[in-house]
């Protein structure tokens, strides 16, 4: 019996971060597990996840994932998590050295792009990212809006 590989689904992704493009230029991105409680973990796979002031910050060699908020869930009772709690990321040590040290140089900063499960387990890709200024977002928008005119019109022939 031969295994086929199995293809990319968007059915896994969770949540996405589409202010996280448009405010930064993403040079590198990573895959981290996320440590979750159990009411956080059915909240997820419900999509009331928000990553869009979301950041991470490094402590004692360790990365934290900031201001993600994972709605409680609303079966959870007294045991239901705090939506806004700093959530631990889960990536080898030679990575949080990286990312730590990428983020002491100005202007950068690790954000979440995409929340997603892979194989029932919550990851996260968080990118390293550079801020944009103003002129960049318009021009952004400028060859966005090109881009999409030109296949409006290769469409029709």
């Amino acid at each position: 019996m031969v295994k086929k590989k199995s293809k990319p689904n968007n059915d896994n992704v969770m949540a996405t971060n589409r202010k996280a493009r448009h405010d930064y230029f993403v040079e590198e991105t990573f895959e981290a597990g996320i440590a979750l409680t159990g009411t956080e973990i059915k909240s997820v796979r419900e999509r009331r996840v928000t990553l869009k002031d979301g950041f991470v910050s490094f402590r004692n060699g360790e990365a934290f994932l900031q201001n993600i908020h994972i709605n409680e869930y609303t079966e959870g009772n007294q045991f239901n998590h705090d939506p806004l709690r700093n959530r631990k990321l889960l990536l080898h040590k030679k990575e949080i050295r990286r990312l730590s040290d990428a983020v002491q140089t100005k202007g950068v900063t690790v954000v979440p792009l995409k929340m997603y499960l892979k194989h029932n387990f919550a990851k996260v890709l968080i990118g390293v990212a550079k801020g944009k200024h103003e002129y960049d977002k318009r021009h952004d928008i400028k060859a966005r809006d090109q881009k999409r005119q030109i296949d409006r019109v290769m469409k029709h022939y």
